[in-house]
């Protein structure tokens, strides 16, 4: 088994998995982020919306 260990250490097979792990976690994170910061200005503007749509009169008749 000792002999096996310089040849476990020196295998590169997996090590492009553990980058994309890695660089998915980072987008993910990135995205969780901005989405906080824009978020709020989202929540405003919906609002300014739907007050806007129901504060309009429709007039039924010609």
């Amino acid at each position: 088994m000792a002999f096996k260990l310089p040849e476990f250490w020196t295998d590169e097979s997996g090590a492009v998995t553990v980058d994309w792990v890695i660089l998915a976690a980072g987008v993910i994170g990135l995205a969780l982020a901005s989405m906080g910061v824009v978020i709020d200005g989202t929540e405003d503007l919906s609002g300014d919306v739907e007050a806007t749509l129901s504060s309009q009169l429709i007039s039924t008749s010609f």
